[in-house]
């Protein structure tokens, strides 16, 4: 709203007063009566098989008790087509005939150009709503049988051009011109939508000429551009060609298809990213409703904030991006590439490369709707398939080509987003490069994470603590606290099991504490407290250190302070939860979502839970734990 100001409160009331929610929410799912004036269906947030989602119309609300999603009209609009507050209400005023006024912060009235230019948006999404219809149209004329040949060629019957709304330019120079202007569209209005041009002459013409034609759309199906590909061999233009830069379509932030893909990329977590038009419509035939492609040009950040919106991208695990790449030099590149871009996702990364170097719709073409979803289920982790591609450069036979490729590689490493990934890569690469000494790669890696190979001369550099030693530490604290404070410790420490510790000997003493009856079940404290743990210690180390844990101070603010014990073990259940979400996520990148689908959904369920945990655990460790 920059530019326009804030829509006025009043405006916004009448958009909901007129925007009947029954209606809205009636388009996207079906609507059965509940009973006591509500409506109930399937949400369109989550899975279910029953329905949890209630719309009462007499309040204009709907909530869903199952996931918990709920608000108003606008909030509906919202989440359903990822659109931002402003956005929604926009939208659904132009659905409502309700004229919006904009106001500065003073409450004075703003911008007449802005309200101009909202008009000017209208026509131009208009005509080219026009222009989309008269292609498809086109496309069934008998000048337009090289379209049909092209797309049959590729496995696309006549069902799925029309759903795609594909269609055709016809070969004279303004037939398109022409009939939008007999609709009422001026020439200005033509160039700016980017669907004519000026001729060299100075005459009006249109932009694409014997070309199949796709109508690219906007994340509320209003169709913005177009892509159009070569037929003719006499065309002397490119073997592509999309719609130039206009007040609509913006290249670095388009993604073919996503109009169709966005609820399943929020629904499922994942979004693929193939390279091509007829790539996105072989993997939606297949089944794989979550692909998406750039329209003439690389994929790059812009698009990467388009699927982090609908992916819902956050410091947690939410999910997954594939991406698809041809298996030559240049996919590989591609693949390169991307892997510079991939650092802004927090979802995991993959590539999906099929073995003969098919495009999905060639696979499909070759091998069925089936290859096409293995295809994608059979993803490799992003990271791994860049290191294997620069590793094939180095000749590893040699010390001097080992060498070579750990200085390429190692500041590759280091760059991975998710810490825990860092090392268990680090490892493989001394696995591929023949190294004995995989603890030379892993601290390597390390210290350029942690941001150079040497202190500068003349200062002292304190090298960060690794989340393993963090951990030792954690542990350390904690069993002090159950043989220190038990009263205090209590239940928290008693719910840790031994086997969740690292450090064997303090795996031992949590052992031992257990076997005497738990923290919370001491009937004793001090010196009695620690004899009776000692007697069940089955380990000669940590029975040696009992006494020293029994007496070391805390790091607490004060003696037992209880803000800190329960503080600390909050923070030691906290690392035990990550460390399972770490080994979780490397469960699900090893598994195919395709052949063990229940497995999977379960195992990504359980996921979900251990991340929420984990932020709990986080937030109550907060504050209590000094640095």
């Amino acid at each position: 709203m920059a530019g326009r100001g804030r829509i006025r409160a009043a405006d916004i009331a009448l958009v909901r007063e007129r925007a009947k929610i029954d209606d809205i929410v009636g388009e996207h799912l079906q609507l059965k009566r509940a009973g006591g004036g509500s409506l109930k269906g399937l949400c369109p947030f989550h899975d279910e098989k029953s329905p949890s989602f209630h719309v009462t119309p007499s309040r204009n609300l709907f909530h869903c008790f199952g996931c918990g999603a709920g608000g108003d009209v606008i909030r509906f609009i919202q989440d359903i087509d990822h659109l931002s507050f402003t956005e929604a209400v926009e939208l659904l005023a132009g659905r409502a005939n309700v004229e919006l006024h904009y106001e500065d912060d003073g409450g004075r009235p703003t911008g007449g150009p802005d309200r101009a230019a909202a008009g000017q948006r209208a026509r131009l999404v208009s005509a080219n709503a026009e222009a989309a219809r008269f292609y498809a149209e086109q496309l069934m004329t008998p000048d337009a049988a090289p379209a049909r040949q092209f797309l049959a060629e590729r496995g696309f019957d006549r069902q799925v051009a029309l759903d795609f709304g594909c269609g055709y330019a016809p070969g004279g120079w303004d037939v398109l011109t022409r009939h939008l202007r007999g609709l009422g569209y001026s020439q200005a209005e033509l160039v700016t939508a980017g669907l004519a041009k000026e001729s060299s002459r100075g005459t009006l013409i249109d932009r694409f000429h014997r070309r199949l034609i796709w109508p690219i759309r906007d994340l509320t199906n209003d169709v913005i551009g177009f892509g159009a590909r070569k037929l003719m061999d006499d065309d002397p233009g490119p073997k592509y060609l999309n719609t130039p830069e206009t007040p609509l379509y913006k290249k670095s932030s388009v993604l073919y298809g996503v109009e169709r893909a966005k609820r399943d990329i929020a629904r499922n977590h994942q979004a693929v990213v193939v390279e091509g038009y007829t790539d996105v419509m072989a993997c939606h035939v297949a089944g794989v409703t979550t692909a998406v492609a750039s329209c003439g040009t690389a994929f790059g950040a812009e698009h990467i904030n388009v699927l982090r919106r609908l992916l819902m991208d956050q410091d947690e695990f939410r999910g997954e991006v594939v991406y698809t790449f041809d298996g030559d030099a240049a996919g590989q590149a591609a693949a390169m590439k991307s892997f510079k871009e991939d650092q802004r996702f927090v979802a995991q990364t993959f590539v999906a490369v099929e073995q003969e170097g098919r495009d999905p719709c060639e696979l499909r073409q070759a091998h069925g709707d089936a290859a096409v979803r293995d295809l994608i289920a059979r993803r490799t982790p992003l990271i791994e398939f860049v290191l294997r591609t620069m590793l094939a450069e180095y000749d590893l036979d040699t010390v001097e080509g080992r060498v070579a490729a750990l200085d390429k590689t190692a500041p590759l490493l280091a760059q991975i987003k998710d810490h825990a990934l860092r090392p268990a890569y680090a490892r493989r690469l001394a696995g591929l490069l023949g190294l004995p000494d995989e603890s030379e790669v892993v601290a390597r890696v390390r210290r350029l994470a942690d941001g150079g190979a040497a202190p500068e001369r003349g200062r002292v550099r304190t090298p960060r603590k690794s989340p393993d030693d963090v951990a030792v530490e954690v542990e350390r604290e904690a069993v002090k606290a159950a043989l220190q404070c038990p009263e205090i410790a209590g239940p928290e420490f008693d719910a840790v099991r031994a086997e969740d510790f690292t450090h064997p000997d303090y795996a031992a003493v949590a052992a031992a504490v257990a076997a005497a009856g738990g923290a919370a079940g001491a009937t004793v404290s001090g010196a009695d407290w620690v004899e009776q743990v000692e007697q069940h210690c089955d380990r000669e180390t940590a029975t040696a250190m009992l006494t020293a844990l029994a007496v070391e101070p805390m790091r607490s603010v004060g003696e037992n302070d209880v803000t800190y014990v329960n503080a600390l073990m909050a923070r030691l259940q906290e690392i035990i939860t990550i460390r399972q979400v770490a080994a979780l996520k490397g469960k699900l990148q090893r598994m195919n979502p395709v052949e063990a689908a229940d497995e999977y959904m379960k195992a990504f369920k359980q996921l979900m839970d251990l991340e929420q945990l984990a932020i709990s655990l986080r937030k109550r460790a907060a504050g209590g734990l000094t640095p």
